[in-house]
């Protein structure tokens, strides 16, 4: 799909009012950065030596608050995955300005212009990443991977580890990454698939800066690089989670599987989509089929999503099996701790499990009251993000009313549909009830308005010219 090329600097004062209405922090409290400072010199005295292991970071190119770097050896017919977490746990501490700061913000926000970071760059970008600049404190979880897939948490603790390369996703080479990376990944994915899991992932709105000082807005597929780096997160996540429910302990995501009515109405939505589907065939093994290249492929993928409730998190309860139904597993987060407030609390409970310990006092009273944290603050980040694109349709198609565009309806009800443009990277309601999903139209931008973020489309009057 097309990407929409905004003049140099046009979302600014947009970008500067979704700050402003979302109160998206600037800067941090001078006593947290003061802390920050503090924190960043903290020699690590709990750390055993692993700076001759050969890790690395895969990455978008632009990152500098890296929670992740790995290396990979084989055992047999298994793989070792040594998995390095930034060890955030070490440099803040539970009461500290640094902590009751990162509670309130629960966690990072992206914008086109800048993010607002969990933690002060002091330590998300230089301390506590694990960038190629230096030894870093981590805590590594060494995940053993069987040849169809099935993990195994092996090995927990804290270790200094220097990263030997910062590899980016849209340039890495094969020969950049450790013996086994493109294995590993296949394992994962096929016991994916053994499982049931579903990997939907349909081609995403973005809004990045351009080179030329502007911005762009495209529909941007992932990349092999990306699912393959992926799957190193997931069984180390899944490892975990495991670990813990084991211990009866821990805080884990979970989403619950579509209801029969939703799958139902999937049913008819890939028949409208012109999609073989066959009737006995069971969502999971279907899924499988879809393409995210393909229009509708992509239709009914966004459809799915919508179908199923989102993912939540929840503390361990005793007689509950926490279950995440996109994975197809008992599933945590604990793999992006610079980033989400939940993951410093889940390393520190495997730390602890890992090694025979009980979990500290203040991470089990933690877990109980994170799901709300964390609610909070991922509707506050899903909301920015539809922000920020509604701006940037808005600003791009502000010179183009009366235009005509086609579209396919991606979903519809009583009120109307909704639409993703063929040429550009739009997605829109239209007042236009009776639509089905897969068809496709012929669409007129009626009106824009950048203000208030709103580009509104009609389908054209009969008989009017363009």
């Amino acid at each position: 799909m097309k990407t929409i090329i905004d003049p140099p600097n046009a979302l600014a004062q947009g970008l500067a009012a979704i700050r402003a209405e979302f109160l998206v922090p600037e800067s941090f409290p001078p006593q947290v950065l003061a802390a920050a400072k503090e924190a960043a010199t903290r020699p690590p005295t709990e750390h055993a030596d692993r700076t001759d292991r050969h890790f690395v970071t895969l990455d978008p190119a632009t990152s500098t608050d890296l929670d992740q770097a790995f290396a990979i050896e084989a055992t047999g017919a298994d793989l070792l995955l040594h998995y390095a977490i930034a060890d955030v746990a070490w440099f803040v501490r539970d009461g500290d300005p640094l902590d009751v700061e990162a509670w309130k913000r629960g966690e990072t926000l992206y914008l086109p212009d800048g993010r607002a970071g969990l933690y002060p760059p002091a330590l998300s970008e230089d301390a506590a990443s694990l960038l190629p600049s230096g030894p870093r404190p981590a805590v590594i979880f060494t995940v053993r991977v069987a040849p169809d897939g099935a993990v195994q948490l092996d090995v927990v603790e804290r270790a200094v580890i220097r990263s030997r390369a910062k590899l980016a996703y849209d340039s890495v080479r094969e020969d950049q990454l450790p013996a086994g990376f493109g294995e590993l990944s296949r394992r994962i994915a096929a016991a994916e698939a053994g499982r049931g899991a579903s990997r939907v992932d349909p081609p995403e709105q973005e809004v990045a800066r351009a080179t030329d000082g502007g911005y762009t807005l495209a529909f941007r597929p992932r990349l092999v690089s990306e699912d393959q780096n992926a799957a190193l997160s997931l069984a180390t996540n899944m490892a975990v989670a495991d670990a813990l429910a084991a211990h009866g302990t821990g805080l884990f995501r979970v989403m619950p599987a579509p209801a029969p009515p939703a799958v139902q109405r999937l049913r008819h939505t890939a028949q409208a989509l012109a999609l073989p589907w066959p009737a006995d065939q069971p969502l999971d093994v279907f899924e499988r089929t879809l393409d995210a290249g393909a229009p509708k492929h992509a239709a009914f993928m966004l459809a799915l999503r919508r179908a199923s409730f989102g993912a939540t998190y929840e503390a361990f309860r005793h007689g509950v099996k926490p279950w995440h139904a996109a994975v197809a597993a008992t599933y945590a987060h604990a793999t992006a701790p610079l980033r989400r407030l939940a993951d410093r609390y889940v390393v520190q409970a495997a730390l602890a499990v890992a090694n025979g310990r009980p979990v500290p006092e203040p991470v089990a009273q933690a877990f109980e009251k994170l799901p709300a944290v964390m609610a909070r603050a991922d509707a506050i980040a899903g909301r920015i993000n539809r922000a920020v694109i509604d701006l940037a349709e808005a600003a791009m198609l502000k010179d183009r009313v009366g235009e005509r565009f086609a579209a396919v309806v991606v979903a519809s009800d009583e009120d109307g549909a909704r639409i993703q443009l063929r040429d550009v990277a739009v997605a829109a309601r239209l007042p236009a009830p009776g639509l089905q999903p897969g068809e496709t139209v012929e669409v007129q931008l009626a009106a824009v308005d950048p203000l208030k973020r709103r580009a509104t489309f009609m389908l054209p009057a009969v008989g009017t010219g363009t």
